[in-house]
């Protein structure tokens, strides 16, 4: 009789034979190792495709915003354009003096009455549209949609060449109903008092689409269910749109309200074509200003510190509209 022992059998090891190939399991560490291969090659893709942009934006974004920076706290000036490098550091004395400039003073408050005026008016008028689109109209919907958003891909050149035409004391529209009534037309961009509130009509009118199109969207993510739920209670159309749209349309109007101010904070091109600043600076910007100083007077230093007094004004009523709405968004 055979007798048993204590240990346990071994398993019997099996022998490759000529025609067979041994591929043991790849460890943990093997895995870690090819993923973080995989891993590596995506990011090296990723920073590839990446290039193009990250040097444009280098050489055409980032590079002027700090060399601007830089510029703002020296005298470059004319002489400094064939000898960048020969320039004085004056320190803050720039900033120091723009708010001793009556000329800035004034393109600041040109600029301020602009936006105080102007953004209300197009948020309000813009809200009305896009509810009239969205509820009111039925028929042609698409045509006045495209009708109003039109000023918004139209060059300033041809808007300023339509309003100039409207806007003539001689031979323009408005003079020429003046004149049916028997009344003498105003010179709306010849006078001091008309001139600004002519330019304020104009950038309604010409960026009243842009904000359109957003609180359109904004109305129709509305939920349905919420207006038929408002109307099974017997909730009248001005109480559900006080209570019920306007809430509900909040992020739009943060967001409508917020690049708008932008917008209209560095206006430009209006006030640039159709009046130059005139009559009298009435209807002078910021930045027609600083692009009069950089570019007309090669005074680039001070129209630097032009521009960071304008960027920090912005980033300060930026910052407080989001405080002021940012709750009321969640």
């Amino acid at each position: 009789m055979s007798t048993t022992t204590g240990k346990a059998a071994q398993p019997a090891k099996v022998q490759a034979g000529p025609g067979t190939s041994q591929s043991p399991a790849a460890g943990p560490q093997e895995r870690r190792g090819g993923k973080r291969s995989s891993m590596g090659v995506q990011n090296a893709a990723g920073w590839l495709f990446s290039t193009p942009f990250l040097v444009l934006f280098t050489v055409f974004m980032a590079f002027p915003i700090l060399a601007t920076l830089l510029m703002s706290f020296t005298d470059f000036g004319l002489r400094n354009v064939t000898h960048p490098l020969d320039v004085n550091f004056i320190g803050f004395e720039n900033y120091v003096n723009l708010f001793g400039d009556e000329k800035f003073l004034k393109s600041l408050f040109n600029t301020a009455y602009f936006v105080v005026i102007g953004v209300p008016l197009t948020i309000f008028l813009g809200l009305v549209v896009a509810v009239l689109l969205n509820n009111g109209i039925d028929r042609a919907r698409t045509f006045f949609r495209v009708g109003f958003y039109a000023p918004v891909v139209t060059t300033i050149v041809a808007v300023a060449v339509v309003w100039r035409f409207v806007l003539d004391p001689s031979d323009g529209l408005i003079a020429g109903l003046f004149t049916e009534v028997g009344l003498t037309p105003p010179d709306f961009l010849g006078s001091e008092t008309l001139a600004m509130p002519s330019m304020i009509v104009m950038a309604v009118w010409r960026n009243l689409g842009t904000v359109m199109v957003l609180f359109i969207a904004g109305l129709q993510a509305i939920p349905t269910e919420v207006r038929e739920a408002a109307k099974l209670d017997g909730t009248g159309v001005w109480h559900e749109f006080r209570r019920i749209t306007v809430p509900l349309l909040r992020p739009t109007l943060l967001y409508a309200t917020v690049i708008t101010t932008i917008g209209y904070l560095n206006v430009f091109e209006e006030p640039f074509v159709m009046t130059q600043g005139g009559p009298s600076d009435s209807t002078l910007t910021v930045s027609l200003n600083m692009y009069r100083e950089g570019f007309n007077f090669f005074h680039m230093g001070y129209a630097s510190a032009m521009a960071y007094v304008l960027f920090v004004v912005i980033m300060g009523i930026t910052v407080l509209q989001l405080r002021l709405l940012k709750d009321n968004t969640k």
